[in-house]
């Protein structure tokens, strides 16, 4: 069997978490390819001004909407909860740009299975990743360091948006931090819990627009600025 076809599992069902703003140019690609594998798939439209939520319908994607643009955490978290409301035994969250790959999905998922944890977290480098520009490697190492300072889990990648979760896993997650932020308090969230994890390797695609998307410098300074006020108000 290769690494990529799905193990059978006991039951359940896997749902497909999208978190996605001002998409329309890609997503219906990418959910009509994740659709087409099997999976139910929920998108959080939030707050788009374009037409992101018509497309992921029309690809087949149950669409909430978000009235006005609240953050990936919060978009994160309504999906999480709406598929724990649907009976999801697994819960995978995907980014919404085409950087990840529908196939690397049955590899989080056998993961979770083989090694009884109950979240499996995607890393670009124990895997592989195309077309990554020297400055992002180097925002995402010091992501690495504060991560593992902060959390005290060793991870080799940190802000990867591709992961995976029991039911039990995603029941430990509520996220408050809307923005951008809310990667590094998922990771604290998954310490906090106590509960196994296991990396698992895949592949990354940069982009142009995946990259004109994604986190600059400005919005690193942003991230550390919102975990600093998050702890002070503990």
């Amino acid at each position: 069997m290769t690494a990529d076809k799905q193990k059978e599992f006991d039951g359940g069902s896997i749902w497909i978490v999208i978190a996605a703003f001002n998409e329309a140019a890609v997503i219906g690609p990418i959910i009509s390819d994740v659709v087409g594998r099997s999976y139910r798939v929920a998108v959080i439209d939030d707050g788009s001004q374009d037409a992101t939520g018509q497309i992921a319908l029309a690809a087949g994607a149950t669409v909430v909407t978000h009235p006005v643009n609240f953050g990936q955490g919060a978009a994160l978290q309504t999906g999480i909860k709406f598929a724990l409301q649907r009976d999801a035994s697994y819960i995978v969250t995907f980014d919404a740009d085409g950087q990840h790959r529908p196939s690397d999905i049955p590899r989080l998922i056998n993961a979770l299975t083989d090694s009884k944890a109950a979240y499996a977290l995607g890393s670009r480098f124990l895997g592989s990743s195309h077309g990554m520009p020297f400055g992002r490697r180097l925002l995402l190492q010091a992501a690495i360091w504060f991560t593992r300072a902060v959390t005290g889990l060793r991870l080799s990648d940190t802000h990867n948006g591709l992961r995976a979760m029991t039911r039990e896993g995603a029941s430990r997650i509520s996220l408050r931090q809307n923005r951008m932020a809310h990667a590094s308090e998922l990771l604290e969230q998954i310490a906090a819990s106590g509960l196994p994890y296991v990396e698992v390797p895949v592949t990354i695609d940069y982009t142009r627009y995946s990259l004109a998307k994604g986190q600059g410098l400005a919005d690193s300074v942003t991230i550390l600025f919102d975990l600093s006020v998050q702890k002070l108000h503990r």
